[in-house]
């Protein structure tokens, strides 16, 4: 990974960690949920984790993530209750990384982001994925079957473990 802020973050005390994708109703609230359950079955009295998702669009605030999201993820025995809402300039000031699931959603985080330090918590989601992928990004499984939630969610699983285990390893 090429960014100088990991680093700087595996350090901390507390990390806080928003994913952010377009609408905040299936990647980036599936991503809250992996990676919640990863720090609920691994965290003993570590690190204090704060974990929230946002989209860059804001019609879908105050819904929660697409049906077909949660009934693929609480197959896999992810339960995602997370509201949609809108990510705000306020989050740069209250999150130490905030990870975007595609280009499109890194290049208006970037636009948006007040100064260098806040562009730099900016870290998309596939540089965390270790697994032999065709994808750059996690795509937006709204517009595919079945297939499309699943294949989130393999990415989302390895991404989050990696992004776990780099943060927690001293």
């Amino acid at each position: 990974m090429t960014t100088d802020i990991i680093p700087r973050l595996k350090s901390k005390d507390e990390i806080r960690v928003l994913f952010v994708c377009l609408g905040n109703i299936c990647r980036s609230p599936a991503a809250e949920g992996v990676l919640r359950s990863i720090i609920d079955s691994e965290e003993a009295g570590g690190k204090r984790w704060i974990v929230d998702s946002a989209g860059t669009y804001g019609g879908h605030a105050g819904d929660l993530p697409d049906k077909r999201m949660r009934v693929h993820a609480q197959r896999r025995g992810y339960n995602l209750t997370h509201r949609s809402r809108q990510f705000r300039q306020s989050d740069f000031d209250n999150f130490d990384l905030i990870i975007p699931m595609d280009a499109s959603n890194e290049r208006n985080l970037k636009s948006m982001a007040p100064t260098v330090e806040d562009e730099n918590k900016i870290v998309p989601m596939i540089k965390f994925v270790k697994m032999a992928t065709r994808y750059d990004h996690v795509p937006d499984p709204y517009y595919e079957g079945s297939e499309g939630f699943e294949l989130v969610l393999d990415l989302l699983e390895d991404g989050c473990r990696n992004l776990y285990e780099t943060l927690s390893r001293p």
